[in-house]
């Protein structure tokens, strides 16, 4: 048999020796291309996808690895224990992180604008991963809130708003859609990597998980980033024609400084602020409140924890793209009213299953403010500065991430549920008066339309332009 073998290879050499130069060179191609095919082919799949597709899938993925920052609950325990210290301080890392994530945001989208967004989001990969790194190295909770804290921090801000920025510009046609989209990834992270993260730490503790999650998230948000790029100033999808809209005058474009002196900007960081402190007040203590509640273990009230990631990542892209047709003002002013019926509800619930229902309601309207409010700032201020308005705004998200964990931590569950419910139902006149002013603003024009308006820099007369899409409520 072997023999045979060796004769047959003699064979289909000496066959190619005899035949002329041309045919030798002919088969040498054919097997090179056979070779090469699945390569070829690959590439050419990729390449047929649209380009707005690919940076869209990319910006997910790098959303989704900087969203596990909200799986810090699964590292309370095992962090308790390895430093000996109570819930409150080992909690104080998330609240840092966040509070990092608010005051940085801004600077991100300053900082992609300049230096471009691939550059920006690499730098943002290298830091929050250095830093999740880093915190299985931390010899105290000072290391500890320095390098998750700090470090991860300054990266999850700069990072979370380019994909933003980016996408707006590449998907005129579908803000709200887009933006939910992306936020989506971030508000899904903790369901993918909590398990994963639970199952590392049975076996190999938790400084060796962080270590080895710090070095995924870098890989991971770095990969993504090489493919996010700026779309063109005159960008527009096939088949969609944007409106015309007048050309603004020499020096008005609403850069950051003239939108912080519009009270637009200013509702809008309250309407976030609010819907923020709503919603980490339940996040924050969702698994004891769910069991004091409903009288249940912590296998139910660990469930609650991963309904709440679900509806959190399905409300970011539902109410974003919901907010393109219903309006960005109506669609506040619903989440705001629904989530005042559900934590008015919760207190007087205590069937587990029933439970859910206004738990998922809130959870669902708080990640529907996050895939909102970022197209609410491209239609008011445009989508050009709108990753730097945006990132100012975020601000809010550092106020409500502290407020909202504080004030339930400070009251009975019931007594602070229905003080919420309150809080939530002054905040329904918010939406109201901002679809009010954009009113005032531009009289005589139906509010709804997706044009920007164009706010006048400091001391220049204000250019006309076309209304925002707040959405009507006539």
């Amino acid at each position: 048999m072997r023999s045979q073998g060796l004769s047959a290879s003699r064979g289909r050499h000496d066959v190619t020796a005899i035949l002329p130069s041309a045919a030798r060179q002919l088969h040498q191609r054919i097997l090179c291309d056979m070779r090469a095919r699945p390569s070829i082919m690959i590439r050419s799949c990729v390449h047929h996808i649209p380009q707005r597709v690919r940076i869209a899938a990319a910006a997910f993925c790098m959303q989704l690895a900087l969203g596990a920052v909200y799986g810090w609950s699964v590292f309370l325990a095992p962090l308790r224990a390895h430093f000996d210290a109570s819930k409150t301080e080992v909690t104080l890392t998330f609240t840092i992180t966040l509070a990092v994530l608010g005051v940085t945001a801004g600077f991100g989208g300053i900082l992609q604008r300049r230096i471009g967004p691939r550059a920006t989001a690499t730098l943002a990969g290298i830091l929050y991963g250095s830093g999740v790194f880093l915190s299985g190295f931390a010899p105290s909770l000072i290391g500890l809130y320095l390098a998750h804290g700090v470090l991860g921090g300054i990266g999850l801000g700069l990072g979370y708003i380019v994909p933003l920025a980016v996408l707006v510009g590449w998907f005129p046609d579908k803000l709200g859609f887009i933006t939910g989209l992306a936020v989506t990834g971030f508000g899904l992270g903790a369901l993918v990597v909590s398990p994963l993260a639970t199952e590392l730490i049975k076996t190999y503790g938790v400084q060796d998980t962080l270590l080895l999650l710090g070095a995924a998230y870098l890989a991971i948000v770095v990969a993504a980033a090489q493919f996010l790029r700026r779309a063109p100033d005159d960008y527009a999808p096939p088949g969609w024609t944007p409106r015309q809209q007048p050309a603004p005058a020499a020096g008005t474009d609403p850069m950051l400084a003239d939108a912080l002196r519009t009270p637009h900007w200013h509702l809008q960081w309250w309407m976030l602020a609010l819907n923020v402190t709503a919603g980490a007040a339940l996040i924050s203590v969702a698994a004891p409140l769910v069991q004091e509640l409903a009288q249940v273990g912590p296998a139910l009230g660990a469930a609650a924890v991963c309904l709440i990631s679900l509806a959190n990542g399905a409300g970011r892209l539902a109410w974003g793209a919901l907010s393109d047709s219903l309006g960005r003002c109506p669609t506040f002013l619903a989440l705001f009213a629904l989530q005042a019926l559900a934590f008015a509800a919760m207190p007087a619930l205590h069937d587990f299953i029933w439970l859910m229902i206004p738990i998922a309601t809130v959870a669902l309207c708080y990640g529907g403010g996050f895939g909102t409010m970022p197209a609410f700032v491209a239609d008011i201020f445009g989508a050009k500065d709108s990753g730097t308005i945006y990132g100012a705004m975020l601000t809010a998200w550092s106020a409500g991430a502290i407020a909202g964990p504080l004030l339930v931590a400070a009251l009975p569950y019931r007594t602070a549920l229905l003080l919420i419910a309150g809080l939530l139902i002054t905040a329904l006149p918010l939406p109201l008066m901002f679809h009010t002013l954009a009113r005032r603003d531009e009289p005589g024009i139906a509010i709804g339309s997706p044009a920007p308006v164009r706010y006048r820099k400091h001391g220049s007369p204000k250019q006309p332009g076309p209304p925002q899409r707040t959405g009507s409520f006539t």
